[in-house]
């Protein structure tokens, strides 16, 4: 007959393999996640997930891990600490950051998507051709042709790429009140062009 030491270690020896399971799950799937989807990875109930997970944020924060488990609305993460974001960076777009003005597109984009290239291209320049097309390339975008232009609008790889939930348009750091009305302006500038013919998406 097992003695209580015995279950005991049966039972912590079953933890940490359930432990190393919903890590293997975060790891390999490298996006948010909610509770359905892990249970439907792991095969491990939800009241134990959840138990799991706080396991592993403990577990790397007492191992000072370049990792932690990021958790934003309902939906959780496996993901590299701030601090060491330029690192990803640098690995996924081959330098060592988007560069301010790439940043500042980005951000336009993200604001007031579903957004216009044509509109983007007013209020940015042509030098944001190449912005979209790296955007493009990495997938944090998705372009669909409209007329003459192209409509770009956020793609699920953004969200998981820069670890945020969707923010429903809130505002970011780069949105000032006179970019707000540039756009309108471009906007505007842009549909009355369409109107007349004159305007024509280079790309």
């Amino acid at each position: 007959m097992p003695t209580s030491k015995t279950i005991k270690e049966i039972d912590e020896t079953r933890e940490n393999e359930d432990l190393k399971i919903l890590e293997a799950v975060f790891f390999i799937s490298g996006r948010f996640l909610n509770m359905q989807e892990l249970i439907s990875l792991s095969d491990l109930n939800p009241i134990l997930i959840r138990d799991l997970i706080e396991r592993l944020k403990d577990k790397y924060s007492k191992e000072d891990s370049a990792l932690e488990i990021v958790e934003k609305n309902g939906l959780w993460k496996m993901d590299v600490r701030q601090e060491y974001s330029k690192i990803i960076n640098k690995l996924a777009t081959g330098s060592s950051e988007f560069s301010k003005a790439e940043q500042e597109t980005l951000a336009i984009i993200a604001y007031k998507q579903p957004i216009k290239q044509s509109v983007i291209i007013k209020i940015r320049g042509n030098k944001a051709y190449d912005h979209i097309k790296k955007f493009s390339d990495l997938n944090l975008i998705k372009k669909k042709k409209m007329g003459h232009t192209h409509e770009l609008s956020l793609s699920e790889d953004f969200y998981d790429y820069f670890s945020v939930a969707d923010n429903g348009g809130e505002s970011s750091p780069f949105i000032s009140e006179e970019i707000d009305r540039r756009i309108e302006e471009a906007e505007k500038e842009v549909e009355e062009e369409e109107k007349q013919g004159k305007f024509e998406d280079a790309s």
